[in-house]
């Protein structure tokens, strides 16, 4: 996809990197010994991980943990792998992203791509433990690239074989990921993610970037 518009500060991707990172300092902290409570980590996990049995039956630990879980999964991480490859893929498609529709649309697709990779997790999922990542709403930038890739192609009536290439390899993508992880890959939050990027993305800026062309 090309680039469109001036370059814009990456203050929001930004923001969210420190916010991500400062938490999960904070739990190698605590895992270390260097500051306390001991066991932060898991005290994060609880509070703010998503945990589908809050949609059944599940006490919560605070009021209102339900829905505010939806969002505060997202900037929780499983280790300084998890964080490091995750926010790496914030700042590559974040930035493509922020370039074609500015700073708070972005804030908006994120957040509502959060939320649906949340969606996905807890209607598909049925797991007992707490899913934590931004890999949801990173599912969900790419969605939207792929959806203004397939407007933008359909609308010049240029090839879509980029678009289908795009999605075969997310697929792949998720389907390594899983066998390498021993299945211990929340692939319905990426799913969630994909779909409301898709249609998030068509929602705030659906018009085509490339002028229309006559079929070759």
């Amino acid at each position: 996809m090309p680039s469109y518009g001036r370059k814009r500060p990456l203050v929001s991707i930004l923001v969210i990197v420190i916010i991500c990172s400062t938490i999960e300092l904070a739990f190698i902290c605590s895992d270390f010994g260097l500051i306390g409570p001991p066991g932060l980590r898991s005290l994060g996990y609880q509070y703010g991980g998503f945990w589908p049995g809050l949609l059944r039956d599940w006490q919560p630990n605070y009021t209102a943990q339900a829905q505010t879980m939806f969002f505060t999964y997202a900037f929780l991480h499983g280790g300084i792998v998890h964080l490091i490859v995750n926010m790496v893929t914030l700042f590559s498609l974040g930035r493509v992203v922020i370039e074609r529709v500015g700073h708070w649309r972005f804030l908006v697709l994120y957040l509502a791509t959060a939320i649906g990779g949340a969606a996905g997790y807890g209607l598909i999922g049925d797991h007992f433990r707490p899913m934590v990542g931004a890999s949801g709403a990173l599912f969900g930038l790419a969605g939207a690239f792929v959806a203004w890739e397939y407007v933008d192609r359909f609308t010049a009536r240029i090839g879509l074989w980029p678009v289908a290439r795009g999605v075969a390899f997310l697929i792949l993508l998720n389907v390594v990921l899983w066998w390498a992880m021993d299945g211990q890959l929340a692939w319905e939050t990426h799913l969630g993610g994909f779909l409301s990027g898709w249609l998030v993305a068509t929602i705030l800026d659906p018009r085509s970037r490339l002028r229309e062309r006559p079929p070759q």
